[in-house]
């Protein structure tokens, strides 16, 4: 298993010294074909810096150079997303920042080759791997002890990735009996390690429940005494109905029961990043020029702010004020009442607002103050908060993540006024499904079909 473990950790390095090389050939391919000339290249070095390390920190996010992802399918599917992440964030970055020297034809000509050139070196990776595997049989035989959902899902890896493994077969052992352990079930278990290395098969996986942890121990020995490698993995299939993940602090083992991309903190770098570029954007080219307009429009419909703010629940149910166009006639409750079909508190010009959500723009201000974000689960007056956490299964966990301006609920249907706890309830477990599901790209599919809902639906926006 070291040496396992040093070969994929070398392999994980060959890959990245490669993908450098074709990056940065990539780059100095396109920039032959569609540059300014060999003389002004000094005038990139600054972007050819920024395009290396920000393609670090998308492979980062995606686990490209990790031995979970080195697999060819998924191994693709990873390239392919971080490739997109990388050229989108470029393209923000030609846009939105000082980059004058860089041509958008360009970056679309780099990334065009970029795709082109790492699929092709990861196809002639495959084939080669395929081939030293074929010829030197580097694929190791495992068979599973036992079936359980766990072990099921473990089969269905080893099929999944055939080239570092050649799944024999399940051993199947009654384990139904487990206080009789040591009378019936060792014995069988030992017959069947036997079995295996009679068949040339030296590593063994089982499955063990919480319940059954207190045999590993005359496992092993049995498994010691037939000269078989024995694997353990734990089944909370009965136990646990959330995703879980296992860390190790200080040589113990902990199993933390939400996995949570955005714990990680490259993950909350690409998404900060994402939504410090995104907002400034709205700000300078839409908010600038938009808000005057609009304040005029709101202080000639009565008295009262141009903007209404109100204290949300935000991560980690800190509250902070959260900023709209004031879409209202100045009341009184408007900290514990949403806003329903026909309100008569709506003004008219507020009524065009909420349709078209522009009363929800000066959020981009508290994205760039950091206590929002452009996608996550949309923030709660507080009163709902405390009324919700005690009725709604796993309700405040919605509140691991900044609320955002946009999400996962709201483009599935999850928007404006929930007037029912069934409704709240969906929306809560689309928020949470969006917590453990998040990349990058999930970010961008919801702002683009955010957009689309916008201009086709306003069936939920009163």
């Amino acid at each position: 298993m070291v040496m396992q473990n040093r070969y994929i950790y070398i392999l994980c390095l060959i890959l990245a010294f490669t993908d450098v090389v074709l990056i940065n050939s990539a780059f100095f391919a396109a920039f032959n074909l569609v540059g300014p000339g060999r003389e002004h290249l000094s005038l990139y070095r600054d972007f050819i810096i920024i395009f290396n390390l920000l393609w670090f920190i998308c492979a980062r996010a995606f686990d490209l150079y990790n031995k979970k992802t080195l697999h060819d399918k998924l191994l693709h599917t990873s390239t392919l997303e971080c490739i997109s992440l990388h050229y989108v964030i470029l393209l923000l970055y030609v846009i939105f920042i000082e980059a004058t020297n860089v041509s958008l034809i360009l970056l679309l000509v780099f990334f065009l080759l970029l795709s082109f050139i790492l699929f092709a070196g990861r196809l002639a990776a495959m084939l080669a791997g395929s081939w030293i595997r074929r010829r030197f049989k580097v694929a190791r035989p495992v068979v599973l002890l036992g079936i359980n959902p766990t072990s099921i899902q473990l089969a269905d890896y080893f099929k999944n990735h055939d080239r570092q493994y050649s799944f024999e077969e399940y051993l199947n052992t009654d384990k139904s009996a487990m206080d009789d352990f040591k009378e019936n079930i060792l014995p069988a278990i030992s017959r069947q390690m036997k079995k295996a290395a009679e068949t040339g098969v030296n590593e063994v996986y089982i499955s063990l429940g919480p319940h059954e942890i207190s045999n590993a121990g005359l496992l092993l020995k049995e498994a010691d005494k037939q000269c078989v490698r024995l694997r353990f993995v734990p089944d909370f299939s009965k136990s646990l109905e959330r995703q879980f993940s296992i860390n190790y602090l200080g040589g113990l083992p902990v199993i933390s029961l939400n996995t949570e991309p955005l714990e990680e903190m490259h993950n909350r770098f690409l998404k900060r990043l994402f939504d410090i570029t995104f907002s400034l954007g709205v700000l300078v080219f839409i908010f600038s020029w938009l808000y005057p307009l609009l304040a005029v429009l709101i202080k000639l419909q009565g008295p009262g702010p141009v903007f209404f703010k109100q204290l949300r629940s935000g991560r980690n149910n800190e509250s902070f004020w959260c900023y709209k166009f004031r879409s209202m006639k100045v009341n009184g409750d408007s900290d514990s009442r949403q806003a329903s079909k026909n309100d008569s508190r709506v003004t008219p010009i507020g009524r065009f607002l909420r349709k078209s959500s522009l009363d929800e723009l000066p959020q981009f201000l508290n994205v760039l103050m950091g206590n929002m974000s452009i996608v996550g689960p949309r923030p709660h007056m507080l009163q709902h908060t405390e009324q919700y956490r005690n009725i709604i299964d796993k309700y405040m966990v919605r509140h691991y993540l900044k609320p955002g301006i946009t999400g996962w609920a709201q483009i599935n249907g999850y928007r404006g006024e929930t007037g029912s706890i069934e409704l709240m309830e969906k929306r809560v477990k689309h928020d949470l499904w969006y917590l453990e599901n998040w990349t990058p790209l999930l970010d961008i599919k919801i702002v683009f079909l955010t957009v689309i809902h916008l201009i086709k639906d306003h069936d939920n926006a009163f």
